[in-house]
């Protein structure tokens, strides 16, 4: 009786994880194609936040934001996004042997910042981290590195009840994130360690030298022709990279 209990309960735990692997391979499927509607972070910001902001978010395509705020992105956060599989070991290891130190980026990578934020809850432990992992690895395996950085743009906390480039772009500078230009992109991007403490509208000092490095980084990258490093290393493109030749 003990034992057909044991073989019942292990045949159900088995079932529960084939089901929850499989939920979760359709969600990532699903949002290679659909807009992300909604995080589990901007839920938290509309429930407890006290600003006198409105929430803004508005998805857009790649095709609608500028070359600057990706680049931007990618120099400040992962500039090696099109050559890893979701982990940049140099940074991380980077990150351990400086530890205590001011330090330009962090050692999560763009993949792992958007699989945290899209499809795990707000707060640290070792299980969530073994679930970002877990995301990392499917988003890097579904996804191409050009839907990471849209996502990515969309998605990210950009102030006060603000989310996403667009929001930001339109509550900074009254204009859309296509019509972006550097200094303007580089200023929204300094701020995303921290968007609730750093405002772009009133920077300091820290955030004017943060901004410089950005602005520096980028033409060190070669512009917005390192987009073109997307598309070279990702054969299931899904945008066109040809005025970037």
């Amino acid at each position: 009786m003990i034992q057909r209990a044991r073989r019942w309960m292990k045949e159900y735990y088995q079932d529960v994880v084939v089901l929850m692997v499989c939920i979760s391979m359709i969600w990532v499927v699903l949002y290679r194609f659909v807009p992300v509607p909604v995080t589990f972070l901007m839920v938290k910001r509309m429930i407890t936040s006290s600003s006198k902001y409105d929430f803004s978010y508005q998805w857009k395509s790649w095709e609608d934001i500028a070359a600057f705020p990706k680049v931007c992105v990618m120099a400040s956060e992962d500039q090696m996004l099109p050559f890893h599989n979701g982990l940049d070991l140099a940074s991380l290891e980077d990150a351990i042997t400086a530890k205590g130190k001011k330090r330009m980026r962090g050692a999560s990578t763009v993949t792992q910042q958007v699989a945290k934020n899209v499809y795990l809850w707000p707060g640290r432990s070792f299980i969530r981290k073994g679930f970002e992992l877990y995301f990392t690895g499917l988003i890097e395996a579904i996804w191409t590195k050009e839907r990471i950085l849209e996502v990515y743009l969309n998605i990210a906390e950009t102030g006060e009840k603000c989310f996403g480039i667009e929001a930001a772009a339109r509550r900074y500078f009254k204009k859309p994130a296509s019509k972006l230009n550097l200094k303007e992109s580089a200023m929204i991007v300094a701020t995303l360690p921290n968007p609730i403490k750093y405002k772009a509208v009133a920077p300091g000092n820290y955030l004017l030298k943060r901004k410089s490095q950005i602005e520096d980084l980028f033409y060190s990258l070669d512009g917005k022709y390192y987009l073109r490093e997307l598309y070279v290393r990702s054969e299931k493109s899904l945008y066109d990279f040809s005025k970037y030749n």
